[in-house]
């Protein structure tokens, strides 16, 4: 099957699904092609903190804000930061006055899909692969044998995109960094311990160039991140089937942490690999006639600086109001999109870097109760 679709958006992530609807909302149809099978194919995890000046404007900009407002996890914004011996050296409270409320990620997601028009999303189609053709047209091809022909291509499809290769010859790269995440269900009830060490929001225990990252999520569970400063080949030493074998191995690497910080790991309910990969800090391209990319596609980069899925929204939302404000003239959308797209994403790419060698380095707890509780100088 083969068919043409003036715009299409390869990828239904937060990042693609922003820019459809901003489309929408602006009157202009767009076609979105998502590879998994349906929006119940898998679970949306995590929390995500929507910062007011990217991904909130984006929700504006989506006509959306109300009701994200509405799937707010209150209490949310409460962070505690504690060391390796479970020591509270940060505590903040939620008094509802901050910019950067959390949601659950699957709700969001939600919010979205709902307000897209029937027939928007076509499920089930991975991309393969694209190619350019004349007069700045592309073409993508799916795994179901599927192929579709398009006036503007834009790339949400992800870190391993396969848009991007039109544009740019980089890959993502392993920062140095690998996770075991973890999830430990109905805590309040089943680990008592673990919630209460958590509290209501945000959590962070570093030292030793490691660390736990966890969330109270607005089902009642902690998602949990053990993030490891190790070699690239590590996770795949430990047999991840086998949920007793991966907690010891992970736990290994813990040694002499306090009881109730292991157990973030010993108690869970679940545990996965993740690496984490980022693009080059700066990554850019020329102009070629057609095709851009948003999102992790664009800039993917390392979570240490919170910015993934609010730059992908903005992204989304601005690529759109630019391809609405130049009917008729996509490359000067896509110029004024990318002028604005590369020095923002550079700058967030470059903190999160550094986000990484701050909590991750040998001084990381100290950095990080530094960054908490300076007082900003006076004007």
């Amino acid at each position: 099957m083969h068919t043409h679709h003036p715009i299409a958006i390869i990828g239904g992530g937060l990042g693609g699904l922003t820019a459809a609807r901003v489309l929408h909302v602006n009157g202009v149809q767009a076609a979105l092609f998502e590879a998994e099978a349906s929006a119940e194919t898998r679970t949306q995890g995590g929390m995500l903190d929507i910062h007011e000046e990217s991904g909130q404007k984006a929700l504006r900009a989506a006509g959306l804000h109300e009701g994200f407002l509405k799937i707010v996890h209150e209490g949310g914004q409460e962070m505690r930061l504690v060391g390796p011996d479970a020591t509270v050296h940060v505590s903040e409270k939620d008094d509802g006055t901050g910019g950067r409320p959390e949601v659950d990620r699957g709700d969001l997601r939600d919010l979205l899909l709902n307000s897209l028009p029937d027939g928007t999303i076509h499920w089930g189609r991975k991309a393969t692969g694209a190619r350019a053709l004349d007069d700045g047209r592309h073409e993508v091809t799916f795994s179901d044998g599927s192929s579709l022909t398009t006036d503007l291509l834009i790339g949400a499809d992800g870190a391993w995109s396969r848009v991007r290769p039109l544009l740019s010859d980089a890959t993502p790269t392993y920062t140095g960094i690998s996770f075991a995440e973890t999830d430990l269900h109905d805590a309040d009830a089943r680990h008592p311990r673990s919630a209460a060490a958590i509290g209501g929001g945000f959590f962070i225990s570093l030292g030793r160039r490691s660390g736990f990252l966890a969330h109270r999520e607005t089902d009642g569970s902690l998602h949990v991140y053990a993030a490891l400063r190790t070699e690239e080949g590590w996770l795949d030493t430990i047999d991840f089937d086998d949920l007793a074998a991966a907690k010891a191995a992970v736990l290994a690497r813990f040694e002499g942490w306090h009881d109730d910080l292991r157990a973030l790991v010993a108690d869970a309910d679940t545990i996965t690999p993740r690496r984490i990969h980022a693009l080059p800090v700066g990554h850019s391209w020329e102009r070629i006639a057609g095709v851009t990319l948003l999102g992790d596609a664009a800039h993917l980069m390392s979570p240490f600086a919170g910015e993934g899925a609010n730059l992908a929204m903005l992204d989304g939302a601005e690529l759109a109001e630019a391809v609405a404000a130049h009917p008729g003239d996509t490359e000067g959308a896509l110029t004024a999109y990318e002028q604005a797209l590369f020095p923002r994403s550079e700058a967030s790419a470059a903190e999160s870097a550094a986000g990484l060698e701050t909590m991750f380095g040998g001084r990381g707890l100290e950095q990080m109760i530094e960054f908490f509780t300076s007082v900003p100088a006076a004007d």
